[in-house]
């Protein structure tokens, strides 16, 4: 009897747990489910430009050396490259936009220092250095206002926030993934510190929004 009377409670407890797992299962799929342009009939933007002629428009190139720049899990490490770029290994924030742009046709480190030659005042520095110049937020900031394409800082314009844009925080970095969350705000690929195992991050735009200092296109 009291077999019974337990086996019963035990059913009884398990129906009435049902809808809560439906519910918790729907709340973890909406939140975890990864939405893309074609979701919000965005256009994907395609640039008529092919930097180093791969066949590869420049903002599709850029994204994917991103994306197998961080598919490497770079370790986060603050160091002097001299002569060069970093091996890969290591690298911060700017060298995930240095090193893809690079493979991309883009020689970041050249042209951030002619540019720094022609306008030294625009960059206030006091020193110039080829070889750290490019890999530092605040140049690339004053680099990107005047030689790429500017656009909107204002999340709520989903459709102008498009895969392989770069956007500058205040002392960070990014670039914008071709993911999107449930509201059309697109996920963050970036390289922020030494404890960051997820390279593309789903809340990393609207985290930092206050953050934000400028949004650019390369073409």
């Amino acid at each position: 009897m009291k077999k019974g009377i337990i086996i019963g409670i035990i059913i009884s407890l398990i129906i009435m747990m049902i809808p809560f797992a439906i519910y918790i299962e729907k709340t973890l799929y909406i939140e975890n489910k990864e939405y893309t342009n074609e979701d919000f009939g965005i256009q994907t933007y395609i640039s008529k430009i092919d930097k180093d002629n791969d066949g590869i428009d420049d903002q599709t190139d850029f994204l994917q050396n991103v994306r197998l720049y961080l598919s490497k899990k770079p370790k986060y490490k603050s160091e002097y490259y001299a002569g060069g770029y970093p091996t890969g290994e290591y690298g911060v924030c700017t060298d995930v936009i240095a090193i893809a742009a690079l493979n991309s046709g883009y020689d970041l480190r050249t042209l951030v220092n002619e540019d720094i030659k022609s306008r030294k005042e625009d960059y206030n520095i006091d020193t110039i250095d080829i070889d750290i110049d490019f890999r530092r937020a605040k140049n690339l900031k004053v680099y990107l206002d005047k030689n790429a394409v500017v656009l909107t800082t204002d999340l709520s314009k989903i459709e102008e926030w498009q895969g392989g844009d770069i956007v500058v925080f205040k002392g960070h970095i990014g670039v914008v993934s071709d993911k999107r969350n449930e509201n059309g705000v697109p996920y963050l690929l970036h390289h922020a510190n030494p404890f960051q195992t997820e390279y593309e991050e789903p809340g990393g735009l609207l985290r930092l929004e206050v953050d934000i200092l400028g949004h650019y296109r390369l073409s």
